[in-house]
């Protein structure tokens, strides 16, 4: 499965961006939990959402819960990321993945499939 990540760019602190991923290629795309990492300069890449294969179960990063809010669409093979109130900590390269087994987990090393990544930029 390819996955596309896009709607990155600069935003200033206590905007909103909507991140979108899609999937192609040969995919069941119902059959994957789908996440989120992001990755700023000289730090590692770290877990930021993901959600269950139906949608019914969602997982954030401690600090960003209330800001960030992950959704899919499996009809349009799509997972996106609604970040809300930014801040600068939060421009990063954002990542999409997508994991075959059936738990949501935050480790990067279980996702099989990644995004090339869009970047985030949140100027004070």
């Amino acid at each position: 499965v390819q996955l596309q990540a896009s709607g990155g760019g600069v935003v200033q602190a206590g905007g909103s961006l909507r991140l979108s991923c899609a999937a192609s290629g040969r995919t069941f795309f119902s059959t994957y939990v789908m996440g989120w990492f992001r990755q700023a300069p000289g730090k590692e890449r770290e877990f930021v959402s993901a959600i269950s294969r139906n949608g019914g179960s969602t997982r954030y990063a401690d600090s960003l819960k209330g800001r960030f809010t992950i959704s899919r669409d499996n009809a349009k093979n799509t997972v996106n990321l609604q970040m809300n109130s930014l801040k600068p900590e939060d421009s990063a390269v954002y990542y999409c993945a997508a994991d075959q087994t059936m738990a949501i987990r935050t480790t990067a090393l279980y996702y099989n499939y990644w995004g090339k990544g869009t970047l985030v930029t949140v100027s004070s």
